[in-house]
Order: C-alpha cells, then structure tokens, then sequence
C-alpha cells in the first residue's frame, strides 16, 4: 500500500506513449503510483514502484475487468476536497486517500470499429471506469489534474498553474463527449432508429491550416471516424500546404469526378473545378484526350483550377496537364506512380504550388450533410439520386446519343451551384451557367459558354422551368434536348413550348438545388 503521507497518482492507460518517462517524472516529485493491468506491467517493468488498484481498494478486478475502478477509494480520492470540513472527516472515515493526479485514455472503441471488429467485439470496447474516473477528476480540477493526451505529460509535470488546470478539465469533458458520441454513431448504423431530439457528432483535428477562406480567419480539416473516404483522407504526395479553399473547391471536384466514373464505366474521366463549380469535364477512352475536352470546356477558368481524374494518373494524362500554358492548384487521383509523380516534380515554374494528391474512393451511398449558420447548425441527408424515375414528357424521344448527353448533364448540374444550367455534349461538358438569381440568365451563359456547336448537346436544370422563356432561349441556340425536374405550375406551358420548337424533354422527378 502506498504511503499515506505522500501524494497519489493513478495512471491506466490503453495509449502507452510516454508513459514511463511520465512515471518517473512523477515519482521524482514525490508520488506513489496507482494502476491497473497493462499499465501497471509496464511501470513495473521499467522498475517503477506501482500499487495495483486492486490491492488499494481491497477489491480485486471482476467481470473480466468490467468492474476495477469503480470503487469509493477511488472516485472519493477523485472527487472529495479535503479543504471542505465534512470532507475530510468522511475521507477519513472511510479511509479515502486523495487522488492528485490522473491521467486515463480510453479503451480502443474507434480502432475495433475501424478495423472490422464485431459488434460483440466494439460492445467489449466500450470503456465504462475509465469516463468515470476522467469526470470525476475533471469536476473537481481544481484539486485534481487530469491527463487524457499523452502530449500534455510534459506540462503536467511543469509548473501546474490554474490555466493549465481549466484546459486540461476543458479538454478532459471533450475527450468523453468524442468517445461516447463514437459510440452513439455506431450503435445507431447497428440498428437505426430515431435519434430523438439530439445530435451527437464526434470529430477530430487532423489538419490545422494556415487560415481560412480570407487570410483574418481561423481553421482546421475535421474528420469523421466512420466515415471513409473524402479528400480530407487523402495523401498529400507533392506540394505546399493546401488551403480552406483549395479543400472546398477539391472535394467538390472529387465528388462529381466519381459519380461521373460510375455513370460512364471504363473511359477515362477528368473534371477542372474552379471556385466551387465545374468548369470542365469529360469521358474518353484516351486519357489525355479526357484531359484536353475537360480543359477545352472554359480553357480561361481552367487556369488555376482543381483537376480530379477517379482511378490511376496515367503518364498521358499528366504530360497533357504539363504542357506549356497550364497551371493547376491541386491535382487529385485514385492511383499516382512515382513515375507519373516525377512528371509534375520536373516542370518548370510549378515547384511545390501544385499539390498532388492520392485520395481513397467514397463509399457509395448517402451520408449526414451539415451546415453551420449562426447559433445552430442545418442538418440533412446528401443529395443521391440513382436517375431512374425518368420520363418523356415531349412529343419527341430523345435518341441514345441524347439521352447519354442528358444523363452526362444531369449529373454535373447535381454539383453546379444554384440556378443551375448545364450543357453537356456525348463525351464532355460544354457550358454551365451557375448561382445566377434567375434562370433564365443561367441558361443564357451556359449557351454562351457552350458557343455554336450544341446541336446533339442536351441542356440540364437542377429545377424546373417555370416559365417557356428558357426553353424558348435554348431552343433558339440549337438545343433539342432537356432535361430538368419538372413540377411546376407551368409544366404544361413548357412542354407546349418545347413541342412547338421540336424539342424533346425529359422529367427526372427530383430537384439538385446545391446552394
């Protein structure tokens, strides 16, 4: 049994990192060492006096550990304040001995998950004694410090003061909150059911930047431990660091860059994203060739974009990225050699301005969208939409090269901000007229963009038309096929319209709205 006269530290620990030398330095400022298990193996090992927890309640571990910690000699040396008169008796009369210091992390519940274990498995992984200890102590921080990082040893072992003492409390509670909102995650993708009337969603740092939108403001890349894929999952394999911006504008690019692959199969498929928007696109057996129609859709945009190529970067297509008068900030595949690698490192007046990343493949399927506004947050499920609700609503049938250009167009428009219109050809895209406040000026610069050859093109709205006079514009610069959501007052209207001008037409159903 420890000494009652010196000061207690419990220490039980699953991230082991710099534990002994933590250890140490606490027995060099005069403390007895409580732990548990593996820990306790490991301070023993390195030849630290340790007092197993058991020995100190006179409760040994039971319920294949379950049940360790869970004791009055513990919690009572956690949360009792012997400065309080009723407090010191009643820790004296029950023989509880003040806890000074506590430095805990939590069962592997995230890694078992993550790494394919069962549920029975992740269930075993649900730490109970450990988020109790840490509460306790972090409730009564101004007596107790409480350790969850190992990083923070170090100033722990510093001077102690009461700044030091409020962060690691702050930080103690957000270590629980993450913990059991992981938890809460998954046991809800185990059974789905009604939330309630609470949200819980755990996420954590894995990239500070420099600033954010505009140089004056803070952030940071979060992610989601159980939701894979996604560029803030990506490797970084060239270039300086990427910023808020470029994180937007490539997860955008990703995102169509991979639903587009899924629509056209085994062709090559490039997207060029500039401020949040498509501004090329393209699907080719030939993989510069991919390249040069995407580029070829806004060449001026194009300079400065994010290019995103779903699958391997092939030597063609990154020579066609490098010739002469091409710029780009961020480059993003499934595959990059280190052959293909060399070509991007070698070109002259890029350096390390271009970024090069490798990024996994989403899982298909829908996820939690988010969005913050001032005091709360919007919540919805992604946009998905498998396109087969689709039906003629025109005299005229649209011809296959049509319909592929339609379902091409659809798909783009899905990630086109709002008002969306977009032009697609049988193998790229042409136009786009985006985030204009009324539609019939985005179609207006989609046509623009798209110049004179739209003849087999189709023309895609994210909603629906709800006057002719768009209709009557496309039709005007040699579009005969479109493709929009319909539900309007003046569907009827429209499809007259479109009939009169020889025009066939499309309804999907559902609305992309992307503001």
């Amino acid at each position: 049994m420890p000494d009652k006269m010196k000061r207690l530290a419990l220490i039980s620990v699953t991230d082991k990192t710099g534990v002994v030398e933590f250890a140490h330095g606490l027995v060099a400022h005069g403390f007895d060492i409580l732990s548990t298990g593996g820990t306790a193996e490991r301070l023993r090992g390195a030849g630290i006096p340790v007092t197993p927890v058991g020995e100190f309640t006179g409760q040994p571990e039971i319920l294949d550990g379950r049940v360790k910690t869970l004791h009055p000699k513990i919690h009572g040396g956690l949360l009792g304040n012997p400065g309080r008169d009723m407090h010191r008796r009643q820790m004296e009369d029950y023989g509880i001995v003040p806890i000074e210091v506590l430095a805990v992390n939590l069962y592997p519940f995230e890694q078992t998950v993550m790494s394919g274990g069962s549920l029975a498995e992740a269930i075993e992984n649900i730490d109970i004694g450990g988020p109790a200890m840490i509460r306790a102590a972090a409730k009564n921080a101004d007596r107790v410090l409480v350790v969850v990082d190992p990083r923070d040893y170090p100033l722990v072992l510093g001077a102690a003061d009461d700044n030091l003492r409020k962060r690691l409390q702050a930080k103690a509670f957000a270590h629980t909150a993450y913990y059991d909102s992981l938890i809460a995650e998954y046991l809800s993708s185990e059974a789905p059911s009604d939330p309630g009337d609470t949200l819980t969603v755990g996420m954590r740092l894995v990239n500070k930047l420099r600033y954010g939108e505009n140089p004056h403001q803070d952030a940071g890349v979060y992610v989601r431990a159980f939701s894979p894929g996604g560029i803030p999952r990506a490797d970084q394999l060239w270039g300086k660091q990427l910023s808020y911006n470029n994180f937007l504008d490539a997860d955008a690019a990703w995102e169509l860059a991979l639903e587009l692959q899924r629509g056209v199969g085994p062709a090559f498929v490039t997207v060029i994203v500039k401020h949040g928007n498509p501004c090329g696109a393209a699907w080719n057996k030939d993989p510069a060739e991919s390249f040069h129609l995407a580029r070829a859709g806004d060449p001026v945009s194009a300079f400065g974009g994010i290019v995103a190529i779903p699958g391997p970067l092939t030597m063609e297509a990154a020579n066609a990225m490098t010739e002469k008068g091409n710029f780009f900030e961020v480059i993003i595949a499934g595959e990059i050699s280190e052959q293909v690698l060399d070509v991007f490192k070698r070109r002259s007046g890029w350096g390390q301005d271009v970024r090069i990343l490798r990024a996994p493949e989403n899982s298909v399927g829908g996820y939690l969208a988010m969005r913050s506004i001032r005091g709360g947050v919007l919540v919805q499920d992604a946009d998905v939409d498998d396109q087969k609700e689709w039906r003629t609503v025109t005299k005229a049938e649209p011809t296959e090269k049509q319909l592929w250009a339609m379902r091409r167009a659809w798909t783009i428009a899905k990630h086109v901000k709002s008002n969306a219109i977009v032009i697609a050809s049988e193998s790229r895209l042409m136009g786009v007229g985006a985030g204009q406040m009324n539609r019939v000026q985005s179609v207006r610069l989609a046509i623009e963009a798209a110049g004179s050859d739209v003849a087999d093109c189709a023309l895609a709205s994210d909603a629906f038309f709800p006057f002719p006079d768009s209709i009557e514009t496309a039709a005007s610069a040699g579009i005969h096929a479109v493709v929009q959501p319909g539900g309007s007052k003046k569907d009827s209207d429209v499809i007259e319209a479109a009939d009169r001008l020889g025009l066939c037409m499309v309804f999907t159903g559902a609305r992309h709205f992307r503001h």
